[in-house]
């Protein structure tokens, strides 16, 4: 069945949080769709100016102007305000220097990637380096003689520590910036805030967990060194293991969220840096069972989207009936930390949305447990017949190249992913600030960057929990019916509210629509033969592949249509999808219009759905004449296999793939020829 793709670059760094895809391009339409134009230029001059205060004043500013504000992002972008800040990072006044790096990180949070390849194109990598022994030197200090140092200086320390490793956090967007990062050798630093976690501020130590969570995440390096040391598995293991913050009455957790989140960072650098090395008491220590699931599934469900989404709305529009402040002066200039209780509560409910998210993403994880394809299929010697066209489709997504989204060894029971999946399915449902429409943006982008970003990450779980599902052989699991309707209703459900306007600035409706579809084939194929479709959902899933622009959703699609076909006694929608898959095949006469996956997959399917005879909807493959369109396209398909490239990127496999179905083309249509069955 289709598995999520996993995507290193979108796991290097959250997606965007003011998305700002929907604006036009160009810095005359970012200056269009600002409203603090006349703010723009003082910030720049303030900027060089040779009074501090002045400076001061305009690293300030960038901060405030940016929040949720993509147009006047993009506008100050456009003046060079990146290069600016960096420039102050050398100041020789050391409020300059932690504005200019407050405001930095938060162009980087806001921003996402285009502003950290800006940044790091502009060398910010060369004063970051600079800070990190100077930052240690300090907090060493503080931690050998805490009272000497003054509370404002240790605040100050603190909340520059924090912007600096959260904006390194943000540059883990590529190779070119990962090598460079792994070449500064961070583990130790950051390591030495989790050692010392409870002698500092919560912030930066939780900061640094993020960045080495991100670091550690399919970076051979960094993974190394961290299993490296014995002491660094420990501090970790004992962090993700504190119970200092219990399950309430109602199974979720109570206590400070920072708390929770740096329990489960651990939990996710442990995962990333696994298996652990031998011999150690830590080795021996079942991950998954014994601490990621134990520590997840009650944070999973701690939060209600419905509640938070609620609440968010009711603090905004308090927000917009407050009196503003229209112009920015150096007598009114707003302080970076000064925030109204409303600001506060709304940075909270995002920070137990993000705590969320990031459970669900270590879940993807734990949720992919399938055994590593090359360790084969020994000892299955029972009722293979029965499990080949499971073992096929499995085939077939090794052959695209799809991978599971994490990873899997195995480990987590039917069991234990079964009692996550209500959680899930209550995650997948969107609400009205999750994907809002274009002609009417959101009120807050941050709390619907974390929303939607929720949403596609419990697809992506329960994805990979079908997947294993379909592949587990079990008869025992489809054998409720009613759990497979369950599902697909719910995932229809999430699909019917996102909608189908997957446009420019829509991104993530149709990055949900692509996983939702394998999540579709995944509940068809283990319902096989007992889950039906409605007419319109058949319809959708034509549409939906006929428009999808990259062969794997085309191929999920194909797939789920192929499960729904072989519901016995759904004889008028087996004609429907058979027909659409015949027109996926080459004629005679002309070449397929599809890709060369998506037409291999369409023959498959075919083949599997009238491989027995006697089922009552095998009378449309009779009456439809499907064997003589069958005969005039094994020519075509010949030919479409015969000019898959095996030099490039999964190839070879598929070149394989393909002469398997082309043999078992002929061999069905020789098959279907001797038995003589008449209309």
């Amino acid at each position: 069945m289709g598995k999520s793709q996993k995507k290193k670059s979108m796991r290097r760094h959250n997606p965007m949080r003011v998305p700002d895809t929907h604006l036009p391009k160009g810095l005359a339409s970012a200056s269009s769709t600002s409203t603090k134009n006349e703010a723009i230029l003082p910030i720049i001059q303030k900027m060089e100016s040779p009074d501090a205060s002045d400076r001061k004043w305009a690293c300030v500013a960038v901060s405030n102007l940016i929040q949720n504000d993509p147009s006047t992002r993009r506008l100050l972008q456009g003046k060079n305000v990146v290069g600016a800040l960096i420039g102050r990072l050398t100041d020789s006044e050391d409020e300059v220097l932690v504005e200019a790096m407050g405001a930095l990180r938060n162009l980087c949070i806001d921003g996402g990637y285009d502003i950290c390849a800006e940044m790091y194109n502009k060398n910010i990598l060369a004063p970051l380096k600079t800070f990190i022994p100077k930052i240690s030197t300090v907090l060493s200090q503080y931690l050998e003689t805490p009272k000497t140092a003054p509370e404002n200086a240790q605040r100050l320390m603190y909340d520059f520590a924090e912007n600096v490793i959260t904006t390194l956090w943000c540059f883990e967007t590529s190779n070119k910036a990962l090598n460079a990062i792994n070449s500064i050798n961070l583990i130790p630093f950051l390591m030495s805030f989790l050692a010392s976690r409870d002698k500092l501020s919560i912030a930066p130590v939780v900061a640094a967990a993020q960045c080495l969570y991100v670091l550690t995440d399919d970076n051979d390096p960094a993974s190394a060194t961290v299993k490296s040391d014995a002491g660094y598995i420990s501090c970790l293991l004992s962090i993700a293991q504190l119970h200092t913050h219990p399950a309430n009455d109602n199974g979720k957790y109570a206590g400070d969220h920072r708390q929770i989140t740096l329990r489960v960072l651990s939990s996710g650098i442990l995962r990333n840096i696994s298996p652990l090395p031998q011999p150690s008491a830590a080795s021996v220590v079942d991950l998954d069972r014994e601490i990621i699931l134990p520590l997840l599934q009650p944070v999973i469900s701690s939060v209600s989207l419905v509640v938070s989404a609620s609440r968010v709305q009711q603090l905004v529009d308090g927000l917009a009936s407050e009196p503003q402040i229209e112009k920015l002066s150096l007598q009114n200039a707003p302080n970076s930390d000064h925030k109204s209780n409303s600001e506060i509560e709304l940075e909270q409910l995002e920070a137990n949305l993000r705590m969320v998210q990031l459970a669900l993403e270590i879940l993807t994880g734990v949720c992919a447990t399938l055994p590593d394809p090359s360790a084969g299929v020994e000892g299955e010697t029972e009722d293979r017949d029965d499990e080949d066209d499971i073992v096929e489709d499995d085939e077939v997504m090794k052959e695209m190249n799809i991978e599971v989204s994490g990873k899997g060894d195995g480990s987590v029971n039917f069991m234990s992913q079964s009692s996550l999946v209500p959680s899930l399915l209550a995650l997948i449902q969107p609400g009205s600030l999750s994907f809002p429409p274009l002609a009417a943006p959101s009120p807050h982008p941050p709390t619907t960057s974390a929303l939607s970003a929720i949403h596609i990450s419990a697809m992506e779980c329960l994805n990979n929990i079908f997947l294993s599902l379909a592949t587990s052989f079990s008869s025992s699991i489809p054998a409720d019916v009613e759990d497979g309707r369950k599902v697909w209703d719910e995932v229809w459900a999430s699909l019917g509210v996102v909608g189908t306007e997957l446009g420019l600035g829509q991104e993530r409706r149709k990055e949900m629509w692509e996983i939702g579809v394998g999540v579709l084939w995944g509940v068809a194929l283990v319902w096989k033969g007992k889950l039906s479709a409605t007419e319109e959902q058949i319809q959708v899933l034509i549409r939906f592949c006929d428009g999808a622009p990259d062969e794997r959703t085309k191929v999920k699609c194909v797939g789920t249509l192929e499960c729904l076909a072989q519901y016995p006694q759904s004889i008028a929608s087996n004609q429907v999808i058979a027909n659409y898959l015949l027109t996926l095949l080459p004629t005679a006469s002309s070449r397929s219009t599809a890709g060369t996956e998506t037409l291999i997959q369409a023959a498959s399917a075919l083949i599997d759905i009238y491989s027995d005879e006697t089922l009552p909807y095998d009378v449309n493959f009779r009456q439809g004449g499907m064997l003589q369109i069958l005969v005039a396209s094994v020519e075509g398909v010949r030919k479409a296999v015969k000019g898959i490239d095996r030099k490039k990127s999964g190839g070879k496999d598929l070149r394989r793939r393909g002469e398997e179905v082309r043999d078992n083309l002929v061999a069905f249509i020789q098959y279907r020829r001797d038995l003589g069955l008449q209309t």
